[in-house]
């Protein structure tokens, strides 16, 4: 099931978008502010972000565009300016689509379902790219700031496998079963946990805060997302 975050300080619009998309299938949670957003934000992962501009406590701008430098995940600005200055200020901070209030509920919707099929056509690209890693599919190959990096075909399939499903948790159990499947070869938790510290070593830029391969604690592991 694919979450969405609603970052907007007036209740009733985001009660309203909450129980709308929740009717179309997805998972949705609130916040009213910055704070409460950046909470949220840090315990769970979220496939697309909407988010006021004008918030109790700052700006939607600055946000996204820290949200930019942690997470793919794309943004959707609602606010009533909808002036062009505005507009290009959205787009320069970061987001991915733009729509002004008032709007009608199935409009926001089609943005949605528009934005989302974007950035999942994106990830299934035959090149990748975020933050200081470049990934070929075409060609497996993987750089680093634009240095090769040299994996190992299991470092290889388990960095695709968290790639391909980017903007979700991926338990033990899963990736487990996936790298079996791959290679045909039998992968435990503990061979898991040192090809994750190996990979990490290859691609952070910081092993100890990685932000390209991530620990969900309990669950596993995710892709391009805070902790």
């Amino acid at each position: 099931m694919q979450r969405i975050l609603i970052v907007e300080d007036d209740a009733t619009i985001s009660g309203g978008i909450r129980l709308y998309l929740q009717g179309k299938g997805f998972a949705a949670d609130c916040a009213g502010t910055i704070a409460r957003a950046e909470t949220l934000l840090a315990g769970s992962s979220y496939h697309l972000i909407l988010l006021d501009i004008r918030l109790p406590d700052g700006s939607g701008l600055e946000l996204c565009s820290r949200l930019r430098k942690i997470s793919a995940a794309p943004v959707i600005f609602l606010t009533a300016n909808d002036t062009e200055s505005q507009m290009i200020a959205g787009f320069q901070h970061g987001c991915d689509d733009y729509i002004a209030k008032p709007f009608s509920i199935e409009l926001l919707y089609q943005r949605i379902l528009a934005v989302l099929r974007r950035s999942q056509s994106a990830a299934s690209g035959d090149v990748f790219s975020y933050l200081t890693l470049t990934v070929d599919f075409v060609k497996m190959q993987v750089q680093k700031e634009n240095a090769p990096v040299k994996l190992s075909a299991m470092e290889y399939k388990l960095l695709e496998l968290l790639i391909r499903n980017r903007g979700q948790v991926l338990t033990c159990d899963l990736i487990l079963e996936r790298l079996w499947d791959c290679d045909g070869n039998f992968v435990d938790e503990n061979t898991l946990r040192v090809l994750i510290r190996r990979l990490r070593q290859k691609i952070e830029t910081d092993p100890k805060n990685p932000k390209l391969i991530v620990t969900v604690f309990g669950i596993g592991y995710t892709f391009g997302e805070s902790q």
